[in-house]
């Protein structure tokens, strides 16, 4: 799958997105290593904690599946900056694929690469969670 057809993906999810508080939709569309996509939108709430990000819907819907290893992710908006996920995403992606490539596009479509690794540095993963017998 190319880039664009990745992006494309996120673009269709972002049509469903409901987000009648922020009116920025965003959607995402997480490519696994198998070749699957899986692709989420943001779904807002009135209490706001209770709402969801498009790539962690992306990466609920693939769990869901069975998915745990993804390659990379295509994240687009309406709007005219580039699209990157929140922090709480990016640490969720992080859980699963610290090597993961982000597409994060913008409305007109231009777009711009870049690993997980440079917009999370210094992560927090399992390696850090001390056990207690």
């Amino acid at each position: 799958m190319t880039d664009r057809m990745l992006i494309d993906k996120a673009t269709e999810a972002m049509q469903n997105a409901y987000a009648p508080y922020s009116k920025f939709k965003v959607g995402a569309a997480l490519e696994c290593s198998d070749g699957t996509v899986f692709t989420g939108c943001n779904v807002e709430n009135a209490a706001f904690r209770a709402s969801i990000c498009a790539e962690a819907s992306a990466v609920a819907a693939a769990v869901t599946s069975g998915r745990r290893e993804f390659k990379r992710i295509a994240i687009t908006s309406e709007g005219t900056s580039y699209c990157f996920p929140c922090g709480v995403c990016r640490q969720m992606l992080n859980e699963f694929a610290p090597d993961l490539e982000l597409l994060c596009a913008r409305a007109d479509g231009r777009y711009v690469s870049y690993p997980l690794t440079a917009l999370l540095p210094m992560s927090f993963g399992s390696e850090h969670i001390v056990t207690f017998l």
